[in-house]
């Protein structure tokens, strides 16, 4: 499908999100995965792409034709080198999209999604919709429960989907409502936060857009993060790869904060259907002292405003709100900026094949830890050279 045409299908929908939008489907077929763009009609007709339109329907976006519900699908196979079995997953990351408030709706999405994993012969299909089951931090004056989301984790349960051992993507995040004017977003900061921005400022920190120049830097810098900070990231290729990609669609802007001429700090900022993406984030461990990284997000936030943004996702809050948890340092920064924590479903599977979803669920930890192995040392290779 058109990527313009299919990106455009989408950004009407509820919950349209950049890991659904075309750009991303093309980026992971470059790494095995491949896309299906899936979309229903009113009729209840579930259609694959611009070959199972309508007859008199134009190829691309389906002008007139009624649109309720989209899913970017990708498949990959996931048997193990030598594995005499072929099997694969779908998965539909942070989708399917569609009004889950209507019941009839979101049943049949679910049902198609399941008959699509069938015929194309895979052992399980992964979803995990952006659908809340409350903002705050639980246990606090600011929890909100949403009825909604605990109605349909729920029926999830009951009608054979699992929680997933797998959360591909942070359950939680923090979001910052950008309808509001700088003034507004600033008073609303932490004063720390706010101290911490003039700070960085009256250091002789500067912010500066940046650009396809400045990515092998900027990987450099992410591998220094990840090792110094615990976290794993993949091998330099693949985040050049898409940071390139989504750089020329004019999905995502780099930003350098620099001290004295020289790098500090730096972030990819995506941004699709009216909401910006703090996805990458990376910072030398010199000069952290000067507070680069509050004066990089506050210019953040002023160019998401810019380019019209309602909603800026910090991406990532913890699972459990405690010191213990892995995320806990970083939402404590984000936590200063005073977004609203959401806290949503997460990943749900459904097996297709129980067996063999057994059997894959059981060799997952180990395939995983050996991915985790090669990013920690790819990371580090990066460094020494």
């Amino acid at each position: 499908m058109n990527p313009a045409a299919w990106d455009d299908l989408i950004a009407g929908l509820p919950g349209a999100h950049l890991l659904q939008s075309a750009e991303w489907g093309d980026f992971k077929a470059q790494y095995g995965w491949r896309p299906y763009h899936c979309h229903w009609l009113a009729d209840g007709r579930m259609l694959e792409g611009p070959a199972d339109l309508p007859a008199g329907v134009p190829a691309g976006l389906p002008a007139g034709v009624q649109v309720q519900a989209a899913a970017l699908v990708l498949q990959r196979r996931i048997a193990p080198r030598g594995f005499p079995l072929s099997w694969s997953m779908l998965y539909a990351p942070k989708g399917p999209l569609l009004d889950w408030s209507d019941f009839t709706l979101r049943q049949r999405v679910l049902a198609d999604l399941q008959s699509l994993a069938r015929r194309k012969g895979a052992i399980l299909v992964k979803i995990d919709p952006d659908v809340s089951l409350g903002s705050g931090v639980p246990n606090t004056p600011d929890e909100q429960p949403d009825p909604l989301g605990q109605e349909v984790a729920h029926e999830l349960l009951a009608s054979g989907w699992r929680y997933s051992a797998e959360q591909v993507q942070f359950r939680n995040s923090v979001l910052l409502d950008l309808r509001r004017s700088e003034d507004e977003l600033l008073a609303a900061m932490k004063q720390k936060t706010r101290y911490n921005i003039r700070l960085a400022e009256r250091k002789g920190v500067s912010i500066r857009p940046g650009g396809p120049g400045d990515l092998e830097a900027l990987y450099r810098m992410y591998a220094e993060t990840s090792l110094r900070d615990g976290f794993v990231i993949r091998e330099g290729g693949y985040y050049l790869a898409l940071w390139e990609r989504f750089l020329a669609a004019g999905l995502a802007e780099t930003l350098v904060a620099e001290f004295e001429g020289q790098p500090v700090a730096g972030m990819l900022l995506f941004h699709f259907a009216g909401r910006a993406y703090f996805l990458h984030g990376m910072s030398r461990s010199e000069h952290r002292e000067k507070m680069p990284g509050y004066l990089l997000m506050w210019a953040a936030i002023r160019r998401s405003r810019e380019l019209h943004c309602h909603t800026f996702d910090l991406w990532g809050a913890p699972e459990t709100f405690a010191e213990g948890d892995p995320l806990w340092g970083v939402y404590r920064f984000k936590e200063g900026f005073n977004g609203k924590v959401v806290r949503t479903l997460g990943a749900y599977d459904y097996p297709v094949n129980p067996t063999a979803y057994r059997l894959f669920t059981s060799l997952l930890p180990r395939l995983l830890e050996v991915m985790r192995r090669r990013g920690r040392q790819a990371a580090a290779q990066t460094l020494s050279t």
